[in-house]
């Protein structure tokens, strides 16, 4: 990996870490254009670039990072553990899962499931416009739904949203509360990919290639997260919906 394909890839991961079209999938097939190969290394440098984006939340909801939001983050943590324990129990067989027709089989599928609930969603219905409102059991609910995620190409933002919308909050409720749901998710595997491959990450030229992904995907996630917020506020997610589709057909084409 070359610091210029370290660049592409943080200003991939900050653009589609928020919005539900998989970052995790846009990174495997910008690797595979660029011919940056799928080892150990690389992916675990694709999981740390995207605990990058997570930090971007601290700036935008600096105020929710505090202890006053107690009970907000025990809903958090509840909705995570599906996730954790899924993730852990069958860690090898989602590696394995890493390849390109799985990805674009799930940006099809995922595409689908989004027109779908858009379909049938009523925004005047939904009874949740404040994270703060989630209850613990709409909570866990959401957190099931994120699971589906750990198949590359789903989308974890995409899981844990269509999953809010289903247990009654608004469009932008949801979209904060798949945020902030990011934060345990994406500390856990981070601190698990460094654990496992510190030795090799941390050398010279690998170093120097993630110091760059994670400030690029940083500084490009800040600026997404509050356009994609605007955009939740005059449009639903049909866009998502057809992109995932016509991206995943693509993959398949090309691939």
């Amino acid at each position: 990996m070359t610091i210029l394909d370290a660049i592409y890839l943080g200003i991939i991961e900050g653009i589609t870490e928020f919005i539900p079209v998989s970052s995790t999938g846009h990174l495997i097939v910008l690797s595979q254009f660029l011919g940056v190969e799928q080892n150990n290394v690389n992916k675990a440098f694709e999981i740390i670039i995207q605990f990058a984006a997570i930090l971007a939340l601290v700036f935008v909801y600096p105020s929710k990072f505090t202890f006053k939001h107690t009970k907000l983050w025990l809903k958090i943590a509840l909705a995570f553990l599906p996730i954790a324990i899924i993730g852990f129990i069958f860690s090898k067989q989602v590696k394995a899962m890493f390849s390109i027709d799985i990805v674009a089989w799930m940006f099809i599928i995922g595409g689908i499931v989004f027109l779908i609930v858009e379909k049938f969603y009523n925004e005047q219905k939904t009874h949740i416009t404040d994270v703060e409102d989630v209850s613990f059991k709409q909570a866990l609910y959401i957190g099931i739904a994120q699971v589906f995620a750990l198949i590359p190409g789903t989308s974890r933002a995409g899981a844990s949203i269509v999953g809010a919308m289903l247990v009654g909050l608004n469009r932008k409720a949801s979209a904060e509360f798949s945020f902030l749901l990011a934060v345990p998710v994406m500390c856990a595997t981070t601190a698990y990919d460094l654990y496992k491959h510190h030795n090799e990450i941390f050398q010279e030229g690998n170093l120097l290639n993630l110091a760059v992904g994670f400030v690029v995907s940083f500084l490009v996630a800040l600026g997404v997260i509050k356009l994609f917020l605007k955009f939740l506020e005059k449009f639903t997610f049909v866009a998502f919906g057809i992109y995932r589709i016509l991206f995943g057909i693509l993959i398949l084409v090309m691939f």
